[in-house]
């Protein structure tokens, strides 16, 4: 496999993250409604992870947002985790690889364990909503915030120095994850360092909508989980795993199979010198096969070194301990897609109900900026 997924970490925040699937009901909690539009709030914490299909989902995935969404967020809130596939448009792409990998996507949701009786899980572009709100965002925003996107700039310097071009879906970015998070009431946006900005941005939107327009909507607020697990490349440990690398030797992906994953994880960059122990700046390698381990069958990674006196031993326990992890979510992505029409059923009902939570706030939205009602 050559491709690795973005996770987009907004918690409803908006994945987290990315973010499962659609309880029973269709409508929203009960709650008080938004001042002057009649805008129903949710009734406790609503949180909303997205994961973008532009490659196959990593180890450090896995480990860094996914395991705490099924452990943690899809327990404690109103969440919604939501491949968010119209991001991945804005770049190059293969349509019929789009839909693989999308579908790919939301069967590893499930594997892993997210539960449909407990979240929402859904395809973005099956909900209208986004879409709409994100053409609002767009007229809200002015062209100097969104080129003011660090990773706007980053992206457009790369891409000159390489003789090409970025598509303008690439400048409006901020806009449509705005209006992943704006639509659904999300209160609280779980972020990585990258996403901050965007996140500071939605704000800046929402208040701005709301003093112009009414209030419509929630002014999110950024967290900043502690990080579960922090997985770096096995080829090279400077570098978080899961980004999008052209070599992916050192990257592990959830479905690969035992012996490719204990091949990658023998072949691992470690360091000079043949003492194990737990030094990010010295020993980054090292440091990355303890926090992977303990990640996988636990304890704190410096106890762990001593326990090893060579990092052949080192490497052995953590392929085996990589492929445990990994081996029931490998099983049930498998029996889940010997029945995809289960998958589909899930991605209906996760779709309706998402659909339910965000069209009348778009809607007030609409209303608010001006925009006559259809008959």
């Amino acid at each position: 496999m050559t491709e690795n997924a973005e996770m987009t970490d907004m918690t409803s925040t908006a994945e987290a993250p990315v973010g499962a699937v659609a309880a029973a009901t269709a409508a929203e909690p009960v709650a008080v409604a938004d001042a002057g539009h009649g805008v129903p709030a949710p009734a406790r914490v609503r949180i909303f992870s997205g994961v973008k299909p532009t490659g196959h989902l990593t180890l450090g995935n896995y480990l860094g947002a996914v395991r705490r969404w099924v452990a943690e967020d899809q327990h404690r809130a109103d969440a919604l985790f939501c491949v968010v596939d119209l991001h991945a448009l804005t770049v190059e792409h293969d349509p019929a690889r789009v839909r693989r990998l999308s579908r790919q996507a939301a069967t590893l949701l499930l594997a892993a364990g997210l539960d449909p009786e407990l979240c929402t899980v859904f395809v973005q572009s099956h909900v209208d909503e986004h879409a709409r709100l994100s053409y609002l965002m767009e007229c809200l925003a002015s062209d100097g915030e969104m080129r003011r996107m660090i990773q706007y700039k980053e992206k457009v310097v790369r891409e000159t120095a390489r003789g090409g071009s970025v598509r303008l879906s690439l400048l409006t970015y901020p806009a449509l994850m705005a209006a992943d998070i704006l639509a659904y009431g999300t209160d609280e946006v779980p972020v990585g360092d990258d996403q901050a900005q965007h996140v500071e941005l939605t704000r800046d939107l929402a208040r701005r909508f709301n003093q112009r327009y009414g209030a419509v909507f929630t002014v999110p607020r950024a967290v900043h989980p502690a990080v579960a697990a922090r997985v770096m490349d096995l080829q090279d440990p400077t570098a978080k795993m899961g980004k999008s690398h052209a070599e992916t030797s050192g990257i592990v992906y959830l479905l690969d199979e035992p012996d490719v994953v204990r091949k990658k994880v023998m072949r691992a960059v470690t360091d000079s010198g043949s003492e194990v122990r737990y030094d990010r700046e010295a020993q980054p390698g090292v440091a990355n096969l303890l926090d992977v381990l303990a990640a996988c069958a636990g304890g704190r990674p410096a106890e762990l070194a001593e326990g090893y006196a060579s990092y052949g031993a080192l490497k052995r326990d953590v392929a085996e301990a990589v492929v445990e992890t990994l081996r029931p979510v490998r099983e049930r992505h498998a029996r889940l897609c010997a029945e995809p029409g289960r998958v589909d059923a899930v991605l209906r009902a996760g779709a309706e109900r998402a659909r339910a939570m965000a069209r009348p706030r778009v809607d007030a939205a609409y209303a608010a900026v001006g925009l006559l009602p259809p008959a």
